[in-house]
């Protein structure tokens, strides 16, 4: 069955003023729609047809590269739009927030670093917080759709959050800014996913 675009779980406008309600409907709207679409064609009249959208990131590499920056693409947006939240935003609570302050010092240090590694992504790309494969908390970032759960990643792991920093994410409103962005993204981080995510993988 072909893979369909996720609808948000909030509105357009939910994350105003720190997201734009015009950024969320085109990136929503026609960028992870324009992954999905191509990768539904890239896997048309394939072995790969059924094959689950974690299945095919996870062999993408060795798969093509259409379904390694579609389907990277929309495993990445899919993630992305659960990891904001209108409530979203302060900071985490719990085990989560222990385990960052234990492995960065404190939370603020832990931002600095994250945002160190977003700004310093040359072009297009991710940044994360994953769980490594020794059960660590690191930052990481990825090229273009590349995500941490490829075959392909520099470092494997598990997303606890991860942000877009395509300038598709934030060109409208903060034009070149991608620190503002950034600044801005700490408003709506959906932390409580994060910490299930965290719990549930640790």
């Amino acid at each position: 069955m072909a893979f369909q675009l996720p609808s948000l779980p909030y509105e357009h406008s939910a994350l105003e003023p720190y997201i734009d309600t015009l950024t969320m409907e085109i990136h929503h709207g026609k960028h992870h729609q324009a992954y999905v679409d191509n990768l539904n064609k890239a896997i048309a009249g394939t072995t790969n047809e059924n094959k689950s959208l974690e299945e095919l990131v996870a062999n993408a590499g060795a798969i093509s590269a259409a379904v390694r920056n579609n389907g990277g693409g929309h495993w990445n947006h899919s993630f992305f739009w659960k990891s904001l939240s209108p409530a979203g935003g302060e900071a985490p609570e719990g085990l989560l927030a222990d385990d960052i302050n234990a492995t960065f010092g404190s939370f603020d240090a832990f931002k600095t670093q994250f945002n160190t590694a977003a700004t310093s992504r040359f072009g297009s790309g991710w940044a994360w917080l994953i769980l490594n494969k020794e059960g660590k908390l690191q930052i990481i970032s990825t090229p273009n759709q590349d995500n941490p759960l490829m075959d392909v990643a520099e470092v494997k792991g598990t997303p606890i959050i991860g942000v877009d920093v395509w300038e598709h994410a934030y060109y409208l409103k903060y034009q070149n800014k991608r620190a503002d962005y950034l600044n801005a993204y700490w408003k709506v981080v959906n932390w409580k996913q994060a910490s299930q995510l965290y719990t549930d993988n640790k």
